[in-house]
């Protein structure tokens, strides 16, 4: 195996999922798709080589960082100030982005070209951080953004379609092929736009997870074998859904209202000792 190309001096980690966006152009669309303003306080995940996070300085006086390779930290710190840059050396998946503003709702911009090999269970952990959120703006596999934005009744639509639309109003901008990173991954990119609902900002969505869990383990088998078992042994018979429905044909609201009446049904029977009377939650 050849190995890899240093890039400006520095050889990708595998282990980091690292992969250098060099495409001017593509930096300056997703800068423009940003759009980042004086005043917003905007947290690059993953900065790497710092490309992207050039071209949003030159936009802003300063920005936060939140990069796990201790190499890049340092060059990051030698080329920026901490009056331009306030880097934090962290792995993502554990950093406490709540941290980074005093604000209860609304002040965080997130940033950044994601690893691969990470992006999934990092959209999971930034849930927690929503209330403090506005928006995010994440280059992703272009497979995985396909499954986020996809709608109810097709191939893509699953778990993270659903988890992510309830909380976020999702768009996908556009796709940025390989020869465009450095080294080339061997798959599509695509720019996403996430949008925090504010109405659910709030909401704990672990009753929706885990139903999103036991829907989907079986996604191809119809609900009247997987789904309502699952949620009759847990208090609650719905009787509104067709039992011929597979999973990926309950749209987002639907999925809503049951992780609600899932959340109902659990809080019944534990305040009185046993599952909740099935005929109330009908």
């Amino acid at each position: 195996m050849r190995p890899a190309r240093p890039v400006a001096g520095h050889v990708a980690r595998k282990r980091f999922g690292q992969h250098f966006l060099t495409d001017r152009a593509v930096l300056a669309a997703i800068a423009a798709a940003i759009d980042p303003r004086v005043g917003q306080t905007i947290v690059e995940i993953g900065p790497g080589l710092g490309a992207l996070t050039a071209v949003l300085l030159e936009r802003v006086p300063h920005l936060h960082a939140v990069e796990i390779d201790r190499d890049l930290a340092a060059r990051l710190r030698g080329r920026w100030g901490p009056q331009r840059l306030s880097l934090h050396e962290a792995d993502a998946l554990r950093f406490d982005f709540a941290a980074l503003t005093p604000q209860p709702a609304g002040a965080l911009r997130l940033v950044g070209n994601l690893p691969y090999n990470i992006s999934s269970p990092l959209l999971v952990h930034l849930l927690a951080f929503r209330e403090r959120v506005d928006d995010q703006h994440f280059m992703l596999q272009k497979e995985v953004v396909d499954r986020i934005v996809a709608a109810p009744g097709s191939g893509d639509y699953g778990r993270l379609s659903v988890l992510m639309q309830a909380c976020y109003e999702v768009q996908a901008l556009f796709v940025v092929p390989p020869s465009a990173f450095e080294p080339p991954p061997k798959v599509a990119s695509a720019v996403l736009r996430m949008m925090v609902r504010r109405e659910r900002a709030g909401v704990d969505f672990a009753p929706l997870q885990r139903l999103l869990a036991a829907g989907f383990a079986q996604r191809r088998k119809m609900i009247r074998k997987t789904l309502l078992p699952w949620l009759a042994e847990r208090g609650l018979r719905v009787g509104h859904l067709d039992p011929a429905l597979r999973p990926e044909d309950l749209d987002v609201a639907a999925w809503i209202d049951l992780a609600a009446r899932l959340e109902a049904a659990e809080r019944a029977g534990a305040s009185s000792g046993g599952p909740a009377d099935p005929a109330r939650q009908r």
